[in-house]
């Protein structure tokens, strides 16, 4: 447990600096940071995710994306959502296949809180990016993911996984 902690300590005060970077980037390049942190973060999901067995179910491609980030030591904890209304967890759109996630344990999040800066910027951009990437690679498919709500225990969001 203790080892546990420490490694999140230790990614912690690496997200907080990392945190630094992102609003003095912001700061100096504004609405094009997000850009920049989406595309690496979908070179970041592409390259974890190179080598992971191919599926076209969308649950075993959240799986899948759960374990890579699992095995690199990321702290995106997510898990599908479904609300009381909705009839089951994946519905297809007119755009793919649609599922919302809840992000309860978020080092993004969590960085920057502590950092003091505020969530929807660019790294919440990168993980937009990672998870399309990651998609791409694992379903060959392009996905979009936005927030629905940004909270300060958990993350709302719609994962939209393109058709072909």
């Amino acid at each position: 447990m203790e080892a546990t902690s420490d490694k999140r300590l230790a990614l912690q005060d690496a997200m907080v600096f990392l945190g630094a970077i992102a609003s003095g980037t912001e700061q100096a390049i504004g609405a094009s940071a997000n850009s920049i942190s989406y595309l690496a973060g979908v070179n970041l999901g592409k390259k974890l995710s190179s080598g992971v067995p191919r599926t076209l179910d969308i649950a075993a491609a959240l799986q899948a994306t759960r374990d890579v980030l699992e095995k690199n030591d990321y702290l995106w904890l997510f898990e599908p959502f479904k609300t009381h209304d909705q009839e089951a967890l994946y519905r297809e759109v007119e755009e793919g296949t649609e599922v919302m996630l809840v992000f309860r344990d978020c080092m993004i999040r969590q960085s920057l809180f502590r950092f003091g800066h505020s969530q929807k910027g660019s790294l919440c951009n990168m993980m937009y990016g990672f998870f399309a990437g990651a998609l791409q690679n694992i379903m060959g498919r392009e996905s979009s993911l936005e927030i629905v709500h940004a909270g300060e225990n958990a993350c709302y969001k719609k994962l939209v996984v393109r058709n072909s």
